[in-house]
């Protein structure tokens, strides 16, 4: 039986402005809507590219399956609208190509059109139950809308159907910790680093899970190597200052804080925690 995620705000003993300024830095539902965040390859949209995958087309103009490539790699080069109609004819060629649909869906969440995403996850898991990507899709979908029980037996059921896949793990933590089980985020944190130890995202969420924890320095190290794998963060950076300023080290820990408000002058949580340092 599924477990029911709390949502009872932990009791942290903490007692510090900083760390409210920490947790809003990690979640930052408060500061933007959620958008997908999967990495824009312009060299999948390099003409040379296209005009191969454009070429098997004009050859197989009956082919779905060629639609769906090409859609994928307009997709990875942010060329979305593009990718849309390639995989609608993908989709139109072959009405039970759960692929092209879950494709097509993760490209409406990057243009936060959610429902269209969610009604495309929907016809893929109808078309085929065992599909993985359109349960960890759907369970995204419903983690940022705050439909956490939803979130959770989505996540549940993609890490069923493979459990090799890091994200499922990293996102499931993200009920957890938001249920203030912290105890089995940091665990499914551990999962995903393990199978992908080159994500910066899962580092800054089991850094805060350990800062919860009162872990300061297990914090601090998650929240390095976050900031190491990607140093255009202003969330990370204002996470890792915060460590820093908790575990002693204070200069540094503001010096981290500011490069945050310089990489996004705009980010509110890096701003509170320069006033809560006694910096601004």
């Amino acid at each position: 039986m599924m477990s029911t995620v709390r949502r009872t705000p932990p009791r942290l003993a903490l007692g510090s402005a900083l760390l409210v300024a920490l947790l809003v830095a990690g979640c930052q539902s408060g500061e933007r809507p959620p958008v997908d965040t999967t990495p824009i390859d312009p060299s999948a949209g390099s003409e040379a590219n296209l005009s191969s995958l454009t070429a098997v087309i004009a050859r197989n103009p009956s082919d779905a399956t060629a639609y769906n490539i090409r859609g994928t790699a307009l997709g990875q080069a942010g060329r979305l609208e593009e990718a849309i109609a390639d995989f609608n004819a993908a989709i139109q060629l072959n009405p039970t190509f759960h692929q092209a649909y879950a494709n097509r869906a993760l490209v409406f969440r990057r243009l936060q059109r959610n429902q269209q995403a969610l009604n495309d996850y929907n016809q893929a898991i109808s078309i085929n139950p065992n599909y993985a990507v359109a349960y960890l899709g759907r369970g995204t979908l419903y983690r940022q809308a705050g439909q956490l029980d939803a979130a959770l037996a989505d996540f549940n059921t993609a890490i069923t159907l493979n459990t090799s896949d890091a994200r499922a793990y990293y996102n499931r933590g993200l009920i957890y910790q938001a249920g203030a089980d912290h105890t089995r985020a940091i665990a499914d944190f551990d999962v995903a680093i393990a199978l992908d130890p080159n994500a910066a995202e899962p580092y800054n969420a089991r850094g805060q899970s350990h800062l919860a924890r009162g872990e300061d320095k297990d914090a601090l190290t998650d929240f390095a190597a976050a900031v190491n794998r990607n140093k255009e963060s202003a969330a990370f950076w204002t996470n890792l200052g915060v460590a820093q300023i908790r575990t002693g080290d204070v200069s540094n820990g503001r010096n981290s804080i500011t490069r945050a408000t310089v990489l996004d002058p705009s980010y509110s949580p890096a701003r509170e925690a320069l006033r809560s340092s006694g910096t601004a």
